[in-house]
Formats: C-alpha cells, sequence, structure tokens
C-alpha cells in the first residue's frame, strides 16, 4: 500500500501544503476550519510525518538524552525509568549514555550528543572535570543535573538534600549510644560526597563529638570498595557505620560477616538511597530512602520548561526531601566509645 504524503493530505483537505505543515507542526496560524480539514484528512490517509522531516520543519529531534554514571548500580535504573516515562508521555525518546564513571567517556558522549543534535539532556555527572564541556552545551540545548550538582556549569538542578540525609542517618546511630561512628564516603570531589560528610560531620558535632578523620574513607559507590573500607574501619574499632550509598553498605554489611561478626549485634551498619535490595537482605538495611523515581519525572519536567521557553527563563534547583526508613541493621542500644 502506497503511503500518503503531505501532498495527499494537503489535496485531500482542500489547502495548501504550507498550512498542513502548519498544523501536523503546530507551528503557525490556520483557521480553526482549516485544522479540521487537515486532521480529517491525516486520520482517513493514515497519514505519518517523518521523523526527519517533522526535525527540519520543527528544529526539534524528538529525542532527549540521559547521562547516567553507572547503569548496574541499582538507584540509576530507578532514575532512568523515571525520565523515561516522562519523557515518553511528553512524546519524547530517551537516548541512554551510560559512563561507566569514567570521565573520558562522558567527554566522548557530550561532544558525540553536540553531534547528534538531541533537544535536551538529563545529566549525573561522574566527574567535576567535565563541568567546561557542559557548560557549553547548555548553549545550545537545554541540561539538567540530577543527583548531583555541578558548581559554576549548570544551574537547572533536581536532587535530593544528601546534607539533611545524612544527618538524619548518622543522628539515628548516635541515638542508639554509638561514639565511634566510622564514614564510608563516596569518591573525592563530587557534590554528593562532600555534601553526605557535611552532614555526617554536622551530627556528630551537635552530638558533642569532633569528626575524626582515621574514622572515614572514601570509596566509589560500588559494592566491593564498602566491603573493602569496612575491613579497614573494623580496624579501628568503629562500632557503627554510616555509608553514603546502600551498595557500599551492603558491601560493608558483607566484610563484618566475612571477618566472623554480625550486624547489628557487632557493628551496626546505615545507608543511603534505599535501593530494591535494600530490604531484600538480611539484615535489612537501615537507610536514607531518596524520591528516585520522582526526580526522574522531575529532571523531565524542567528539562521541557527549559525547552518551552528556549532556555530563557530562571534556572531552578529543585531540592527533594530525604527520609529515614528503619530496618535491622541499626539494631539496638550500641556500645559507647
Amino acid at each position: 500500500m502506497k503511503r500518503s504524503t503531505i501532498k495527499d493530505v494537503a489535496l485531500a483537505a482542500g489547502v495548501a501544503v504550507s498550512t498542513v505543515s502548519r498544523v501536523i507542526n503546530d507551528s503557525g496560524y490556520a483557521s480553526r476550519e482549516s485544522r479540521q480539514r487537515v486532521l480529517k484528512a491525516v486520520e482517513e490517509l493514515h497519514f505519518q510525518p517523518s521523523r526527519a522531516a517533522r526535525s527540519l520543519a520543527t528544529g526539534r529531534t524528538g529525542t532527549v538524552a540521559l547521562v547516567l554514571p553507572d547503569i548496574t548500580n541499582p538507584f540509576f535504573p530507578a532514575l532512568a525509568r523515571g525520565v523515561e516515562d516522562a519523557a515518553s508521555a511528553a512524546g519524547y525518546t530517551v537516548i541512554l549514555c551510560n559512563t561507566d564513571n569514567d570521565a573520558s567517556q562522558e567527554a566522548m558522549y557530550a561532544a558525540l550528543l553536540r553531534q547528534q543534535r538531541v533537544d535536551g539532556v538529563v545529566l549525573t555527572a561522574c566527574s567535576p572535570n567535565n563541568r567546561g564541556l557542559w557548560s557549553q552545551m547548555t548553549e545550545r540545548i537545554p541540561v539538567v543535573l540530577t543527583d548531583r550538582r555541578l558548581e559554576g556549569a549548570i544551574d537547572e538542578t533536581v536532587f535530593v538534600d544528601n546534607v539533611a540525609g545524612a544527618y538524619l542517618a548518622t543522628r539515628q546511630l548516635l541515638e542508639l549510644g554509638h561514639r565511634r561512628i566510622g564514614l564510608i564516603g563516596g569518591p573525592l570531589g563530587l557534590s554528593t560526597t562532600e555534601d553526605r560528610q557535611r552532614g555526617y560531620e554536622q551530627a556528630l558535632r551537635e552530638a558533642g563529638l569532633e569528626p575524626d578523620e582515621t574514622l572515614m574513607r572514601n570509596g566509589d559507590f560500588r559494592y566491593a570498595s564498602g566491603y573493602a573500607r569496612m575491613r579497614e574501619l573494623a580496624e579501628q574499632h568503629v562500632t557503627a557505620v554510616f555509608a553514603a550509598n546502600d551498595m557500599m553498605a551492603i558491601g560493608a554489611i558483607r566484610a563484618v560477616e566475612d571477618a566472623g561478626g554480625r550486624v547489628p549485634d557487632h557493628i551496626a551498619v546505615v545507608g543511603f538511597d534505599d535501593i530494591l535490595l535494600a530490604s531484600m537482605i538480611k539484615p535489612g538495611l537501615t537507610t536514607i530512602a531518596q524520591p528516585t523515581y520522582q526526580m526522574g519525572v522531575m529532571a523531565v519536567d524542567r528539562l521541557l520548561e527549559r525547552m518551552r521557553t528556549d532556555a530563557t527563563g530562571e534556572p531552578r534547583q529543585v531540592v527533594l526531601e530525604p527520609t529515614l526508613v528503619v530496618r535491622d541493621s541499626c539494631g539496638g542500644k550500641g556500645r559507647g566509645s
């Protein structure tokens, strides 16, 4: 069966081709009568404008990019689903770019996306080293940051209050009587790492405790680093650990068990994210829940708003509230120092 063309629609509707173009692309004036005739002809002829033609007519590609640092971390698929659902509802296709926490890979994607002409980008940066590249990107298309900030590069952001979340996690351990509380932080240079350490230290100081650098270690947000850093902190005789994400917290729990200990009897553990696995392991992981899916949806909402205003609107920082989810891994009364 021959595929209908825009000329066929114009002939059937009794209007000019330019009028059909204005109606199907919603880009200019067409009388109500003309619009109705065009839409009726489109339906009767089963006309489907090609993506390439629509792109040329509107300057839009109908695609947005989602750039993530580690798709194997269960936190990010939940974020991706929020982005994809919201983008799909608005008629956009999502291109997924996984940088694998590699700054050079992220730089490659930034260059590629500039060439491929997507309509916008939702970005969780893996490194501050590429802030200049992303800043240049915003001169052409809207970019919205999720989960992590890039100071001085992109002002449109959607993230959780990481300071407040880390404060809640540490205070929970303090209220259970723990005083030697270790920190397994994330990679240096990331805003999430800095903010979660700040919340941890704030809670300690409010309890009359000076933060002790010998009780702080940095991982890479992956299971293996949580395991390794827990083995180191156990030698410092910590009674509890706040891990800056759930994957490291789960690694820490395994390290305690492999050393012959038990969580929370010997060392209590609290994480951050509330991934699905946190409620499935034994003991269940006490953690800070992020509204991850909502974060993805709101990032697309902000991106669409920037696209509608051609990035001339005032940038916004959307800060979501974290919540403490108490399970078995933090246990009962902790031991003093």
